[in-house]
């Protein structure tokens, strides 16, 4: 089984944390939804197409300012081209865009989950985010989120913003759960370089939260989520039983996925070979448009090696952790004395269960997951 990821790179304004790749001039959609069409055709009769697609992404950017026929004619051509057996097909989309016929004709296409950007309801830190929603918009999409026929929707949220308190954290869960979602995605707020926020951290204009209160922004989450039996299933993700993401679980487990459209990124392992592969594409929505076939760019090689240690520190941001033997069978990978020593000390301290089957973090330890997994890869 595989996933396709699709990169619509359009967005009205650039969010301030945000470093993925889009444009904020919308004039070229027609033409993008073109060229999209003519990259997926030219996966046609490869072994790309061979395999069974069980999960689509749409991702970007902002995929709900495309139109339904615009992502109508998008579904048409992947149907046409793979051999799909879908068992999610997932939309992001932004609160200010959508209507209740919108969301009826993403689901007349097969659409059965859409993410939401929420992000907060608080509308001073919406406006230091640069989001393009307010609070009311947030709120009349997910009432017409909860009253569609979409199977699963999500929401995300980003805590540890600076001045943000718990109480601002604790009034955004309360709203946010008053709609019963089956899924919300929580993310720290992470500052990077080349975004908005990046630049004013550089001039000395922004104080981050600090790590204390970021670790109790964690907590209240989890804790908050818990009561409405909406649990953590990795670091920032938490979902009700069976309405956990099948795509992003994929990339969390290494399937194959195919990314189309500008920026999207790939990763295809051939296990005959036991070598994977991981590009991108060009990141320029302009060369993109001027394509006339649709090679692909250099590929990186990843050895067993590379993948297995990419593997646990995946699996150790979910809360399933690793199956040593999985480890063992499909990376060739076995624990060394050195690493044994070190999980045994993480156990002590709470922060790890470990036995000879797997690896998993306890809620302690996926506070730290990062650090614990770079003290396992080194010990």
């Amino acid at each position: 089984m595989s996933g396709i990821y699709i990169h619509i790179p359009f967005c009205k304004q650039a969010c301030s944390y945000c470093d993925f790749y889009f444009v904020t001039k919308p004039d070229n959609k027609n033409a993008f939804v073109d060229a999209l069409i003519e990259e997926i055709r030219s996966k046609k009769n490869t072994f790309y197409s061979s395999d069974v697609i069980d999960t689509i992404y749409f991702g970007g950017g902002t995929p709900s300012l495309l139109t339904i026929p615009q992502f109508d004619k998008i579904f048409s051509a992947l149907n046409d081209t793979f051999n799909t057996q879908l068992k999610e097909v997932t939309v992001e989309l932004n609160p200010d865009d959508v209507t209740k016929e919108y969301l009826a004709g993403l689901k007349s296409l097969g659409v059965n989950r859409v993410s939401m950007g929420v992000q907060t309801f608080d509308e001073e830190l919406l406006l230091f985010m640069n989001r393009t929603h307010n609070s009311a918009e947030a709120l009349k999409c997910l009432e017409l989120l909860k009253a569609s026929d979409i199977n699963v929707f999500t929401a995300d949220l980003i805590y540890g913003n600076p001045g943000q308190t718990l109480k601002m954290l604790e009034k955004d869960l309360d709203i946010l759960l008053q709609f019963d979602p089956p899924h919300v995605s929580a993310y720290s707020l992470t500052i990077e370089p080349k975004t908005r926020l990046g630049k004013q951290l550089e001039l000395g204009r922004l104080i981050p939260a600090e790590d204390e209160t970021v670790e109790k922004h964690f907590e209240l989450v989890e804790e908050k989520l818990k009561q409405k039996d909406i649990h953590r299933y990795e670091v920032s993700n938490f979902a009700k039983t069976g309405s956990e993401a099948l795509h992003n679980s994929n990339y969390w487990e290494h399937k194959n996925y195919l990314g189309l459209g500008p920026g999207a990124h790939s990763f295809w392992w051939d296990r005959s070979l036991k070598t994977a592969y991981r590009w991108e594409n060009e990141p320029d929505l302009k060369n993109y448009l001027q394509t006339k076939d649709f090679n692909e760019p250099s590929k990186e090689r990843l050895t067993l090696q590379h993948l297995a240690e990419e593997r646990i520190m995946l699996g150790l941001r979910t809360v399933k952790g690793i199956d040593l033997k999985v480890l063992e069978a499909k990376y060739d990978y076995c624990l060394t004395e050195e690493q044994i020593a070190c999980l045994a000390q993480k156990e002590s301290e709470g922060k790890i269960l470990f036995d000879t089957n797997a690896i998993r973090l306890t809620s302690t330890g996926l506070k730290i997951a990062d650090a614990l997994t770079l003290d396992i890869l080194t010990a």
